[in-house]
């Protein structure tokens, strides 16, 4: 779990936005349980990035495009089975472009 900080297109302001994550190597994949049109994936679509707040850290992810993968392939095997019974076959990824700020554990 991790927290998405996006702005709003129209608003400009900050929205705070809880988000289930899974990063491989410098790429990070969220499942669009909510689907692709829900307000923050087009604020991030268009701000062309977000930041995301773990525990431990602050980073600033970049490039956001959506895939559409009907057999979920790159999420791992129990997650998989989750998503296709909500039927979820849209995800939301980006990669790693800064750290902001690390926390200590």
């Amino acid at each position: 779990m991790a927290v998405i900080i996006h702005v709003g297109r129209k608003t400009h302001r900050q929205y705070h936005t809880p988000v289930i994550i899974f990063r491989r190597d410098d790429h990070f994949l969220i499942a669009l349980t909510y689907g692709r049109e829900s307000q923050w994936v087009q604020n991030v679509l268009a701000q062309g990035g977000c930041e995301l707040v773990t525990t431990r850290r602050t980073l600033r992810l970049t490039g956001p495009r959506i895939l559409h993968d009907p057999l979920r392939r790159r999420m791992p095997s129990f997650v998989r089975v989750m998503l296709g019974l909500l039927n979820v076959s849209d995800f939301l990824e980006m990669s790693l472009a800064t750290e902001i700020e690390s926390r200590p554990a």
